[in-house]
């Protein structure tokens, strides 16, 4: 946007109602940031030569493009950012699916409609109200759809800090909610960043099953169980497996132990209520679905992300993991013919946890 058009803007009138503009479109809270993450820019690199992204190679080919908000529009000035609660309310208690373990857990964020869809969404319409009150201005949206370094921006846009866990934070709100961006041209007054509040709580660290946060505010995604459910195309690794219990989808164990969340508030969004009663699922059940029974009931979900190879991957760890019954071994068995190696091998370990053989003539190989 030029100059002189820029100049015939009340930019704090328009900041105000954007804001408001926002929460009209289900957005519990949005902020203002500047481009400037030179800070974080430091530490995404340290975090990436030291290969913690595992096997998530798009973070290293985008490099610097994640922390330099110009790259991927150069007329980028401000960073609008958005926060919107996901947390269903009517969903079976989380902790209570999690001791349960004949049931599949699911994080929390992936028992409705795909995120990035609906705060997509919501943002593009955030940006043509915008654009209806001054006129053509440079923007993109995002949510968790690009190279975008959401986190710091959203603590620069003060919606809150960014925890030792690595998730953001809010005093309000806890960290039960999504995160979306526009980048745009229109030179708004930026928010005062948040400021944290960790103090010395180090709960989440000691609660993380495989200890993938090995330091304060330092996450090695490799030992992470969303990276290991959701991320990783492989073979989960052995040692890894007994630790991820009946996690098939993610994990929120860092979140559930937070004092923060106890401020967070279910969402009232109808996109993120519980589909397909996936909220405590039986593991037994889950492993019996087809391919077009997997494709059919994520359709529109962010567990599509992990694939129905994944998907059967997963659930044969937590079927190794759960108490020994007719039902389990009898579902394992199921499998032990699939066509794809990686369930195959899997599957055979679940097996063996529970002293039970595979198919002998078709032995497979075990991975570190």
């Amino acid at each position: 946007m030029d100059n002189a058009h820029t100049q015939s803007i009340d930019l704090n009138r328009l900041a105000r109602d954007i804001k408001h503009w926002g929460q009209e479109l289900g957005f519990q809270q949005i902020g203002v940031s500047d481009r400037h993450l030179g800070e974080a820019e430091a530490r995404l690199l340290e975090w990436l030569a030291g290969g913690r992204h595992g096997e998530m190679h798009y973070m290293a080919a985008h490099g610097t493009r994640r922390s330099r908000p110009h790259a991927l529009l150069p007329e980028t000035v401000r960073v609008i950012c958005a926060r919107m609660d996901y947390y269903p309310a009517e969903a079976a208690d989380t902790q209570a699916v999690l001791d349960n373990p004949s049931l599949g857990f699911i994080s929390r964020y992936a028992l409705g409609r795909d995120y990035h869809k609906v705060v997509r969404k919501r943002l593009d319409q955030l940006a043509v109200r915008i654009e209806r009150a001054v006129g053509p201005h440079r923007y993109r949206v995002f949510s968790d759809s690009a190279p975008v370094l959401e986190k710091p921006l959203a603590q620069k846009a003060g919606l809150g800090w960014i925890g030792k866990h690595t998730n953001v934070l809010s005093r309000t709100a806890g960290s039960w909610f999504f995160l979306g961006e526009i980048y745009t041209d229109l030179p708004l007054p930026v928010d005062r960043p948040s400021q944290n509040h960790c103090g010395s709580c180090q709960a989440c660290i000691d609660v993380c099953p495989t200890r993938a946060i090995v330091a304060p505010y330092q996450l090695d995604a490799r030992r992470c169980i969303s990276y290991l459910t959701i991320e990783l195309r492989g073979p989960i690794p052995l040692a890894l497996r007994p630790l991820i219990g009946n996690r098939i989808f993610g994990c929120d164990d860092c979140q559930l132990v937070c004092p923060w969340n106890r401020f967070a508030r279910p969402t009232a969004e109808p996109d993120f209520a519980v589909r397909q009663d996936l909220d405590g699922a039986k593991l037994v059940d889950l492993f019996s679905w087809s391919e077009a029974e997997f494709d059919e009931r994520t359709r529109g979900s962010a567990i599509r992300r992990t694939g129905y190879e994944g998907w059967l991957r997963n659930i044969a760890v937590a079927l190794g993991n759960a108490p020994m019954s007719a039902a389990v071994i009898a579902a394992l068995q199921t499998r032990l013919t699939h066509p794809s190696a990686l369930v195959r091998e899997h599957v055979h370990w679940a097996l063996a946890q529970h002293h039970q053989p595979g198919d002998r003539d078709s032995p497979e190989p075990a991975h570190d």
